[in-house]
């Protein structure tokens, strides 16, 4: 059996950005998260404590967007680390990390990094 843990459109403001302008004035991140989690047990028992608690997950990941970096793969990874670290039951994370309105001097909806760690 396939089973995942899914956490869409998780909307954040951080300060990541390689320009010095994005570190005084932020912007809005999206995140998207595919947690691959054996949910059988949880299935069964109805027990928060035989799966991933999401509202954790979305703690963690809310903390670490809180942490300035300059690079979209720097957060990512960071996330994704922390989240197999702190959660034993995730056996993959699938991150799509997404900046709205990227400083290009274009007309651009976001640029975004994805990044998929066993």
């Amino acid at each position: 059996m396939e089973s995942a843990i899914l956490l869409n459109n998780m909307h954040f403001f951080a300060y990541h950005g390689v320009l010095p302008q994005e570190s005084l004035v932020g912007n809005e991140f999206v995140i998207n998260l595919t947690l691959q989690v054996d949910i059988s047990l949880a299935m069964q028992s109805d027990e928060v404590e035989d799966t991933v608690n999401y509202a954790e997950v979305y703690e963690a990941v809310k903390q670490e967007m809180q942490q300035p970096s300059k690079l979209l793969e720097h957060v990512a990874g960071r996330i994704s680390h922390r989240l197999l670290h702190d959660f034993p039951l995730i056996q993959q994370v699938d991150i799509v990390v997404e900046k709205l309105n990227p400083p290009l001097g274009a007309d651009i909806h976001s640029a975004a990094v994805k990044l998929v760690l066993p």
